[in-house]
């Protein structure tokens, strides 16, 4: 299939390095959305740019390799920003530079990459709230802005976060969505999805069962003790279903610290085979995990940047469920490609809306469509990769100040 976003004739070659955030490696052997991020868009930016990427050491992973024309330099987590900068200022003195160098959620070290390769084109991307006071000096966060380029958000709702406190950001901050491989989100109701689905249904127990699915780390935050309050209720009006939660604490970690216990204590009471705990899922199976659901929840409680699992859930045909926090409302149309809880700290507002669902399958398929639809037609990794070029180039096109 050709690539119609990236036609060779209209392309020039931009030397980019994105460097990653100090917690995970890529490719995203333990999980992080970030490092997913790297992984989607590098096939496609490849293609007519060259990448570096500079992330964490890893055991499974050497030091330094070039896979499919792609540098990969890693570097211990000890002084992380020390030894970027050290191999820019390196590549400095031998006269290579990147044109543009894209920073992953790291605003104070920007200043420090900045001052060993000058001469590029700086991208900060924020996937948090990063520009928090509790997290940035208010001089700190004006000498970064400055020496932005660009400044690219996860979601609308990131955006703002930064342009509230430091207004000078609004001409160089631009919204770029995430996204998901479409070749490895097949939804349910695709032929190569049957058999995987009955396989895992299997293993997990649930093959005659309506099963909602829950995604994430097991945290507060996220939620996932309102699913399982939720589901006293919705068991009495549908017996026959049960709540799947694939996660763990913390990426790779299955440790149950005390709120996976008190997940554990909820889940008991609502008796045997109602509640199923998958621990930790690699990434690379993630994709497959999705077909288990027949609707999925996002239960997050914090102003959440805007969680991947949307577009996951999407991709995967599922009906979505979500809360009204952060930027997970910028993709969901209310009742066309999913449904929004105003009222999220309230279980019975989830029981509502997954009974809801359960009720009305005519309904919940429309809305699986949609999302399906609306997936392919914007947040594949090629659309991505896409956007990103777009702010590459105009970040070179802008004047040095």
């Amino acid at each position: 299939m050709v690539n119609h976003h990236f036609a060779k004739k209209e392309m020039f070659d931009i030397k980019i390095a994105f460097i990653c955030t100090e917690m995970l490696p890529v490719p995203p052997l333990r999980g992080g959305a970030i490092q997913v991020l790297i992984h989607g868009v590098t096939p496609h930016l490849s293609q007519n740019h060259d990448l570096t990427i500079f992330c964490i050491t890893d055991p499974d992973l050497p030091n330094r390799e070039i896979v499919n024309g792609v540098e990969y330099i890693r570097v211990p987590r000890e002084n992380y920003v020390f030894n970027i900068g050290q191999e820019l200022s390196k590549k400095q003195a031998d006269k290579e530079y990147y044109d543009v160098i894209h920073v992953f959620n790291r605003p104070r070290d920007v200043l420090i990459y900045k001052t060993a390769m000058p001469k590029s084109r700086f991208v900060l991307s924020l996937h948090n709230e990063m520009f928090k006071e509790k997290k940035i000096s208010t001089e700190m966060g004006n000498l970064v802005v400055r020496a932005m380029d660009k400044i690219m958000s996860i979601s609308e709702y990131i955006g703002t976060t930064i342009t509230s406190r430091f207004p000078l950001a609004k001409s160089k901050v631009k919204a770029v969505y995430s996204g998901i491989d479409l070749k490895k989100y097949k939804p349910i109701w695709s032929e190569e999805a049957q058999n995987l689905r009955r396989e895992l249904r299997q293993k997990y127990g649930v093959e005659d069962k309506k099963v909602i699915l829950f995604v994430g780390r097991l945290s507060a935050v996220k939620g996932p003790d309102l699913l399982l309050q939720a589901m006293k209720q919705v068991l009495k009006k549908h017996p026959n279903s049960a709540l799947v939660i694939i996660g763990s604490k913390w990426f790779s970690d299955d440790r149950i610290d005390d709120y996976g216990l008190k997940l554990r204590q909820l889940a008991e009471e609502l008796g045997e085979n109602k509640v199923i705990f998958t621990g930790f899922v690699p990434p690379s199976e993630i994709p497959a995990h999705f077909l288990v659901g027949d609707l999925f929840v996002c239960s997050s409680q914090w102003q959440e940047p805007l969680a991947r699992v949307h577009y996951e859930a999407m991709g995967a045909g599922l009906p979505v469920i979500t809360t009204n926090r952060g930027g997970n409302a910028e993709i969901i149309n209310h009742l066309h490609n999913g449904i929004l809880i105003d009222d999220y700290a309230n279980f019975e507002a989830f029981a509502d809306a997954i009974s809801y669902l359960l009720s009305n399958e005519k309904e919940a398929h429309s809305i699986a469509k949609a999302g399906r639809e609306f997936v392919e037609s914007n947040f594949g990794f090629e659309h991505v990769a896409k956007r990103l070029e777009d702010l590459y180039v105009s970040a070179m096109k802008k004047k040095k100040s």
